[in-house]
């Protein structure tokens, strides 16, 4: 399968259109910022395009929200920097550049910390291409974790992969660490004619991500 064939701009552009008409009545308040103490976990972040609220209205802030509440250990955010916008041909490759570079200085500074990675439509192509997924190989800028950032991985949680809809999965290391969740209807990850379903319907899988998570630590 060519990567052509995976990711066709109609698809991105309904990814865009979905994520970017999420409700104001859906936003969480922001995460503590943490980033400079050495919580045992941190949940990195790459929210959908043009997605509200910090981690992302959607899915991100409630993901934190439960994952602190889950989790027996301490639990610290981060926001992947980057633009999440479908116009900009190098927006996920800068995602996956900033979170690896964030991934290497935390582990600088917290050298037994491990990572949970999440991410929401076109958040997920930026997981994916930090991971190394196949057909992210052409990403203009696109970074790549090393074997040894990629061990301190504990969890990778999907919603609304663009990629699954294309049948591409994670590399094979990772596969073990992985929760991929797509809602019934979902045009970015299933395919489905209801736009709707890819911006509010992944509510229903944050607790089973949660658990997903505690599970593997």
């Amino acid at each position: 399968m060519s990567d052509r064939k995976v990711l066709p701009s109609r698809k991105w552009r309904i990814a865009g259109v979905a994520a970017a008409v999420v409700t104001a009545g859906l936003l969480y308040p922001a995460p503590r910022a943490e980033a400079q103490s050495c919580a045992a976990v941190e949940v990195v972040v790459a929210r959908g395009t043009q997605e509200p609220g910090y981690l992302g209205s959607a899915v991100g802030d409630p993901l934190f929200a439960a994952l602190r509440e889950r989790l027996p250990v301490g639990v610290a955010g981060y926001r992947v920097n980057y633009p999440a916008d479908l116009t900009d041909v190098y927006s996920v490759g800068a995602g996956s550049a900033d979170l690896v570079a964030h991934m290497a200085s935390r582990v600088a500074a917290c050298p037994a910390q491990r990572f949970v990675l999440a991410g929401y439509s076109q958040g997920a192509a930026v997981v994916h291409t930090a991971l190394g997924t196949g057909v992210t190989a052409d990403v203009p800028g696109g970074v790549r974790l090393s074997g040894d950032l990629g061990d301190r991985v504990v969890a990778v949680l999907l919603f609304g992969d663009p990629m699954r809809l294309g049948g591409w999965s994670v590399p094979g290391p990772y596969l073990g660490r992985t929760g991929n969740w797509c809602a019934p209807g979902d045009p970015v990850c299933a395919g489905g004619l209801d736009p709707a379903a890819h911006v509010v319907a992944y509510g229903d899988s944050i607790r089973a991500a949660a658990n997903f998570t505690a599970d593997r630590l």
